[in-house]
């Protein structure tokens, strides 16, 4: 089956500017504290990432950012939002177990119906939805558990997938979801980052599916955002932008680098609200 771009479609995101940027802990391999970290680097990078989303025409909203909580420029992690239902995170460190209720206050005082998760689970960091389905990782961060509470909550079939490789901690450094179309989902995602039984439940689901390089997995590059047209990635993900390309889509370079000290990239930065 030959796969092509679906075309754009309108995306609502939230994000967090880093004013708080640094990082303090380790909880992730990306992570060294007495690693110089440049917060107005950092702030520089998000506002080009946000204004990219801007410029080619989805809706970008912010919440405030909490001192104390460097992490929670990583939006994606704190909540998932599928047909206007909030998931709320509940984090498995001490450190970022503040940003769940924060999150989840900022859907909630906007009138979203949201849901305080019992189960552990890092919101999109773990949880992403493509077409019909939803993956799910575990391993590191995300109890299985929590699966099946999303499940129950959204009413879609979650597919657990089991994550070996410390570096890629959560199911977005390893896996993108390129086309959320239901009648054509498409992802891309590092095999070495899954167990056996993930990686043959992967090549199932997707058979066509774009496998990432080791180049493209170290430079963070799957952590990536597709609108159905254009994909924002790491400019160090060249054999990914490559595929992307021969499948018609039009990747976008955005440097995130400062960022990768923490662990993150695009998509980590960027929660998507589904309506």
């Amino acid at each position: 089956m030959t796969h092509r771009a679906p075309g754009r479609t309108d995306r609502h995101y939230l994000m967090c500017e880093p004013v708080h940027y640094t990082v303090s802990y380790e909880i992730n391999p990306w992570m060294d504290k007495t690693r110089y970290t440049d917060a107005d680097l950092a702030v520089r990078q998000w506002r080009t990432l946000r204004d990219t989303y801007l410029d080619l025409g989805h809706r970008v909203e912010t919440i405030d950012p909490i001192d104390g909580l460097p992490d929670m420029v990583y939006a994606a992690n704190g909540a998932t939002v599928v047909d206007g239902v909030v998931y709320s995170a509940k984090f498995r460190y001490p450190e970022r177990q503040p940003e769940g209720p924060a999150y989840q206050k900022w859907f909630a005082d906007r009138g979203y119906v949201t849901h305080t998760a019992a189960q552990t689970n890092e919101g999109e960091g773990d949880i992403l939805v493509v077409g019909d389905l939803i993956l799910a990782g575990t391993g590191f961060r995300t109890e299985r558990s929590a699966h099946a509470e999303a499940q129950e909550l959204f009413g879609r079939p979650v597919i657990s997938l089991e994550l070996v490789d410390p570096h890629y901690y959560h199911l977005d450094t390893a896996l993108a979801v390129v086309s959320s179309d239901p009648s054509d989902p498409q992802v891309a995602y590092y095999p070495p980052a899954f167990s056996a039984g993930s990686r043959s439940v992967l090549e199932q689901l997707f058979p066509d599916a774009i496998q990432a390089t080791e180049r493209d997995a170290v430079a963070l590059g799957l952590n990536a955002v597709s609108d159905g047209e254009h994909v924002i990635v790491a400019p160090g993900a060249v054999d990914l932008a490559d595929a992307l390309r021969d499948r018609g889509y039009t990747p976008i370079p955005v440097d995130t680098s400062e960022l990768l000290k923490g662990g993150g990239g695009a998509k980590c930065c960027t929660l998507e609200i589904r309506a």
